[in-house]
């Protein structure tokens, strides 16, 4: 059933059934009567899609994700499926499409080809030419995560500066004088990561501020990444007692190379850092951190693109969290002489 067929039931031509349906121009009350004695006798549905087009919407929403060949980390499935369950609350779709190692021309049919009404950027970069590309086009969107110019962009984002700042802080409270901070890989710090270059700032700071020796490197995002990291860490700087991370999917891998060097944490070494809590209450003992509200962030994303698309001219909006440091038990006073690792992983 279509609106030719009603329109031929009705006595009324499809234009008029049209407007009676979408309210664009005002139709007599006694056609829009009959119009709808006809709908309601056919049961008729108007097509969603048919619907959309004639709005000038699609009802559909992008987010971009990164690769898809890169294993995605549990933060950023949690801001998927949280972008996924705000998209529903509010009848709209989700197209997800890879960006970056190669998927350019994904990304260019997703804003060329008016097949969403807005896209929300993950995973953005301090420089960022996805962004530009964006405004160029005139294509509402939101970046969870913002670039170094980002005045004319609405984003949310976490004070990853400020939140490793803090981590640093507390482990120089509590004695420790020789802390590395675990980043993410080296592609990503190269490529001008919004996350790592921001904690970078924060750790920095807070090092020289509190007189502390750093030591800064970068770890691939999976386990055995962050275990060759830390062995590799002391290694090269023995007398090394602390680690802060913003590499949730590393932590795995740093729990087991500090457990393989007969280390207890927090006894014998202090680890905390910003990750997603079902990482930080895995780790071994529960992980002292910065809880990322990855749910939260996908929902306001979803808000915030909603009134881009709805107001398009009103100004960016910018929402930096801060979330608090979840004290848990994995860090503790330095210790003040370390035994030998052979004879703490025996005794």
């Amino acid at each position: 059933m279509n609106i030719g067929e009603i329109a031929r039931r009705a006595g009324v031509s499809r234009s008029t059934v049209s407007y009676a349906l979408s309210g664009k121009r005002p139709v007599a009350t006694s056609t829009r009567r009959r119009i709808q004695d006809v709908i309601n006798e056919l049961g008729y549905r108007p097509n969603a899609t048919a619907r959309a087009l004639k709005e000038g919407r699609t009802r559909t929403i992008g987010l971009v994700i990164p690769p898809a060949g890169d294993r995605l980390t549990h933060m950023q499935l949690d801001f998927v499926a949280s972008v996924v369950d705000a998209a529903a609350r509010v009848d709209l779709d989700v197209l997800l499409s890879p960006s970056g190692g190669g998927h350019d021309r994904s990304f260019e049919r997703l804003v060329s080809g008016s097949r969403v009404d807005g896209v929300i950027l993950m995973e953005i970069r301090v420089q960022d030419p996805r962004v530009g590309r964006l405004q160029a086009a005139g294509l509402p969107f939101v970046g969870i995560g913002h670039t170094a110019g980002d005045h004319q962009m609405s984003w949310i984002d976490v004070d990853y500066t400020g939140l490793v700042q803090h981590c640093v802080r507390h482990l120089a409270d509590l004695g420790h004088r020789r802390v590395a901070l675990v980043t993410r890989s080296r592609e990503l710090v190269s490529a001008g990561y919004g996350p790592a270059r921001r904690a970078s700032e924060g750790f920095e700071a807070a090092v020289a501020e509190r007189g502390l020796d750093g030591i800064e490197v970068p770890c691939g995002d999976d386990a055995r990444s962050g275990q060759e990291c830390v062995e590799a860490l002391l290694r090269s700087h023995p007398d090394l007692t602390a680690v802060t991370t913003i590499n949730e999917a590393a932590l795995p891998g740093i729990e087991r190379a500090l457990a393989d060097s007969g280390l207890e944490v927090p006894y014998d070494f202090s680890v905390t850092g910003v990750a997603a809590r079902t990482w930080a209450e895995d780790f071994r003992p529960p992980l002292t951190a910065a809880d990322v509200p990855a749910l939260d962030m996908g929902e306001k994303a979803v808000s915030l693109l909603v009134e881009r698309i709805a107001a398009p001219d009103t100004p960016p909006r910018h929402i930096l969290l801060t979330p608090p440091i979840s004290l848990r038990s994995s860090t503790a006073a330095a210790p003040t002489g370390r035994p030998s690792r052979v004879n703490r992983a025996t005794r």
